[in-house]
């Protein structure tokens, strides 16, 4: 278990700090992570990766000459937002393009693809390459939907060398999706992980037992078995990476190169990573395979997860040049890069790339008023609810739900908060409150909380108190929003299941003239149905996906969370005024007494 902490929301913020202090000759913070502090005398295409923290030394650890140019760093086991992966990526970039690399998780998708688009609408060529190599996550035939696990630093690597040597970013692009497409990778693990703060690991294994198929954030396993012996285990490895199907195609076994990576997941020894490695070795050599350059140690890790995985990288000519080209990281070295380096700078201060405080009448700071109330009210209920939500994550995902949700609903809080106090009105108090918990919360429910709220503010304005119409309004879009950003339907055991229900329902009962405290209360009924209606289902989206049947029975975190979000917004809207700071639309008593006649 983790034992060392001060507080757990704020573990990854000190640990980032630390790092740097440990190895500023290498890198510089920047918001949202880290960036080299030396650079080649000449431009190159900047690589940029990143996903959640206690990966160690993915991602932060694998900056430096020869490897990546900047890390996003997120929360634990969540994905950086999308303002921090845009900050890294415009701290590292050159002028020269970027590449970003980082593994298949639908939120690291959704923000690093946000970042993306941000940037190129700055003119700045952007590309994006996926690892996808965990061949447990999904079939031989979807190898797109497989997610990244240890095999992130083959791609990694190879990007780097190759924007080392001067390729332009389509040679960068073009080896980085060879490296991916000629990469395999599986785990197993013996234990679970234990976040800061947290009494229980995210999943337990039987003693004895061993699971096979885990995933790198605190996923179970998708099989079991009885813990082999150390060559069981490399037999188990290397039958399952030399499977015909997992063999990538053009590879000829009659002369074929690879370089295996055994990876410590967090509590291994690497003392009995040797010992598997021995017969690992003499596996792939029987096998007539030539081994180039083992690597054996922590790549990836799971926390402190007890577990081991091995990676194959298959090569050619072109790829063996750049995996052995030198590199020098804080965690990953070889060879000697060149050393007329120079100094990048001291760090810049960041630009407040947020638009000043707009005036505001003063019934709309009313407004802003409530709204800072109801922020305060969701933070108190995400306090309140952050273990359970976290012990219903680890199910069937990673166990991240709760941590996630108090740090964007604190972030909300803060921002909301800050912004009144400069006299913002509704509209920018609300925005605000979208941005600070798509910043800091991270992952997918930060990204489709920061997508909901930031729809739902341009809905609003700081001049007026917003209509129940405007409210309504502003929840239908933002529904739209969320279901396009995340590609969700309603019956994908996902938040959106409880989200269509209320977004519907609120309309409706607006519509026929209900005042927003009676309408919400109705859509919060619905969204608690909708929630409880996700135990049944078989998840299609996000990480939980997949584990299928093992999901089925327990509801899913987001529409859970969700639902009791606004169903204590609905206690507090009735428990209020009339309308709680809420004008209702002058023409809803029109369209109630229109829609009775009907």
């Amino acid at each position: 278990m983790t034992r060392l902490w001060n507080q757990p929301t704020q573990f990854v913020d000190e640990m980032i700090e630390g790092f740097v202090l440990a190895n500023g000759d290498r890198v510089r913070q920047v918001r949202g992570g880290v960036t080299r502090s030396t650079r080649s005398p000449d431009p190159e295409v900047a690589v940029v990766i990143g996903g959640g923290s206690g990966h160690w030394p993915a991602f932060g650890g694998l900056v430096g000459p020869g490897l990546a140019h900047g890390a996003a760093m997120g929360n634990l086991f969540a994905s950086p937002s999308s303002i921090q992966v845009e900050s890294v990526i415009r701290a590292s970039e050159q002028g020269r393009g970027a590449l970003l690399s980082y593994g298949n998780y639908a939120g690291d998708v959704l923000n690093f693809t946000a970042a993306q688009d941000a940037v190129r609408a700055d003119g700045i060529d952007c590309r994006t390459v996926l690892v996808t190599d965990d061949i447990f996550s999904a079939s031989s035939d979807e190898r797109g939907k497989r997610r990244g696990i240890a095999g992130d630093l083959t791609v990694f690597k190879v990007a780097g060398a190759a924007a080392a040597e001067g390729m332009g970013l389509d040679d960068v692009e073009r080896v980085a999706v060879l490296a991916n497409e000629r990469t395999r990778s599986m785990g197993v693990a013996f234990s679970g992980c234990t976040l800061p703060g947290a009494d229980e690991p995210l999943f337990d294994v039987p003693e004895g037992r061993m699971a096979i198929g885990l995933g790198i954030h605190g996923e179970p396993g998708i099989d079991e078995t009885d813990i082999p012996s150390a060559e069981g285990l490399a037999e188990l490895f290397v039958e399952r990476l030399l499977a015909e199907a997992e063999i990538p195609e053009g590879v000829d076994l009659d002369d074929a190169r690879v370089v295996p990576i055994l990876n410590g997941l967090g509590s291994v020894k690497v003392e009995e990573l040797f010992v598997v490695y021995r017969s690992i070795a003499g596996l792939l050599q029987d096998r007539g395979l030539t081994v180039v350059d083992p690597q054996v140690g922590e790549f990836c890790t799971s926390f402190d997860m007890a577990g081991a995985s091995l990676t194959l990288l298959w090569l050619d000519d072109e790829l063996e040049r750049l995996w052995t080209a030198p590199a020098d990281t804080p965690a990953f070295r070889r060879g000697s890069v060149q050393q007329d380096l120079v100094s990048a700078g001291p760090t810049a201060a960041e630009a407040d790339t947020e638009d000043a405080i707009r005036p505001s009448s003063a019934e709309s700071r009313e407004s802003a008023a409530h709204i800072v109330d109801l922020l305060r009210t969701v933070a108190t209920t995400v306090e309140d609810h952050v273990d359970d939500w976290g012990r219903l994550d680890s199910i069937a995902g990673d166990g991240d739900h709760g941590i996630g949700m108090q740090r964007g609903a604190s972030a909300a809080l803060d921002a909301a908060t800050a912004a009144l106090e400069a006299q913002g009105g509704a509209a920018t108090v609300l925005h605000r409150a979208s941005a600070g918990w798509a910043d800091r919360a991270g992952g997918t429910s930060g990204a489709l909380w920061g997508v909901l709220l930031r729809t739902l503010a341009s809905e609003l304005d700081d001049e007026t108190q917003p209509t129940a119409t405007a409210v309504a309004t502003g929840v239908a879009q933002g529904r739209e929003a969320v279901q396009s950003v995340g590609g969700a339907a309603v019956g994908d055991k996902t938040m959106v299941d409880a989200l269509v229900p209320f977004a519907d329902t609120l309309t409706a009962r607006v519509d026929v003239g209900d005042d927003l405290a009676t309408a919400w209360a109705a859509a919060a009924s619905a969204a608690e149905e909708g929630a409880a209606s996700t135990a049944d289902l078989v998840p299609h989206l996000g990480r939980a996906k997949t584990h299928g049947d093992k999901a089925v029975g327990s509801p899913d975190p987001g529409a859970v969370s969700f639902a009791a979000i606004v169903g204590v917004v609905g206690h507090a809207l009735a428990g209020g005024t009339d309308t709680d700071g809420v004008h209702r639309d002058p023409g809803a008593t029109d369209r109630r007494e229109e829609g009775a006649t009907r």
